[in-house]
């Protein structure tokens, strides 16, 4: 009997730690975005977020190079500059439209 209480007080302290473990995770995890902003020049090719700011196509997906000026993609308010991008424009996340 020794063993088994042992090995379910192993399995309890186990499990715990477990749940500690993913509650400092999830308190890790920042909030929702107020606002996003338009980030050009940091798209990769294939991996922009709708039209150019040129015009020269509509549609997301169609960044020919990696970088270009042109393409941009939504990133979370503030983030832009940090990643070497410029800030094209910025809107409010949804649901948090104050207007």
């Amino acid at each position: 009997m020794d063993k088994r209480k042992t090995l379910n007080a192993t399995l309890a302290g186990l499990m715990s730690v477990g749940l500690l473990v993913a509650a400092n995770h999830a308190q890790a995890v920042p909030d929702q975005p107020e606002a996003w902003e338009k980030c050009a020049g940091v798209a990769k090719k294939g991996m922009n977020d709708c039209g150019a700011l040129d015009g020269s196509h509509g549609c997301a997906g169609q960044a020919k190079t990696d970088n270009s000026p042109e393409e941009w993609v939504y990133v979370p308010q503030g983030t832009c500059k940090k990643i070497g991008g410029k800030v094209a424009k910025v809107k409010p996340a949804k649901g948090m439209d104050k207007s």
